[in-house]
């Protein structure tokens, strides 16, 4: 018999909980890897009494049921926000302190100020407005890691729809993004528009060899 993988629980938070710390948030970023658009983070803050149906990590769900895992996290949640750092930030900054910055203002714009955050990863942002830890895999154990995952993933799939609205040539609502053939394609004939990632190649000049 094939066991099935194991959902995200509530597990880290309950056991803060009873040390009274509380609230406590999950957050995590999505858009590392494109070619264009932001990074995101999203911050979350369950109701322990409403846990949220259909949560995991938004990798291994369909649009579909991240559309759906996102309207009932909407609706139960304490307390959710994101932020983003624009391509150009990337740029100026490097991609990863840009995902930092995101972060660290996406929990201080929660509407709810959080005691303890916990983290996706292994690099937890400095300054942050709580303490907190990192959890590697964290997207796929912690119930609200995984749902910060999946509200940063929607509201970032959504922009970029938006922005193929503006830009259409580069179908970004398809590939949100990334390095897909077609984007290659689309950037070989067009040039760069004014949300890619110039310090990202092809866009980089690569050093001499």
């Amino acid at each position: 018999m094939v066991k099935k993988p194991s959902l995200p629980h509530f597990r880290y938070e309950r056991q803060l909980a009873k040390k009274s710390v509380w609230p406590i948030a999950g957050m995590d970023e999505v858009g590392r890897g494109p070619l264009a658009g932001p990074v995101a983070a999203a911050a979350v803050i369950l109701d322990p009494a409403r846990l949220p149906k259909g949560v995991n990590d938004s990798k291994a769900l369909t649009a579909e049921e991240r559309e759906a895992a996102y309207e009932e996290i909407m609706r139960h949640a304490v307390a959710v926000s994101v932020a983003f750092a624009s391509a150009a930030e990337i740029d100026a900054i490097n991609i990863r302190q840009a995902s930092l910055a995101a972060m660290r203002r996406a929990l201080a714009a929660l509407a709810v100020a959080p005691s303890y955050v916990l983290v996706d990863g292994n690099d937890l942002p400095a300054a942050l407005c709580c303490a907190g830890e990192t959890i590697i895999g964290g997207d796929a154990r912690s119930l609200s890691i995984a749902a910060a995952s999946i509200v940063a993933k929607v509201t970032r799939d959504r922009l970029m729809a938006r922005l193929c609205g503006l830009f259409p040539v580069y179908g970004f609502s398809r590939h949100v993004g990334y390095a897909t053939p077609e984007h290659l394609a689309a950037i070989a004939k067009h040039g760069p528009s004014p949300y890619h990632r110039l310090s990202f190649s092809p866009f980089r000049a690569e050093p001499a060899a």
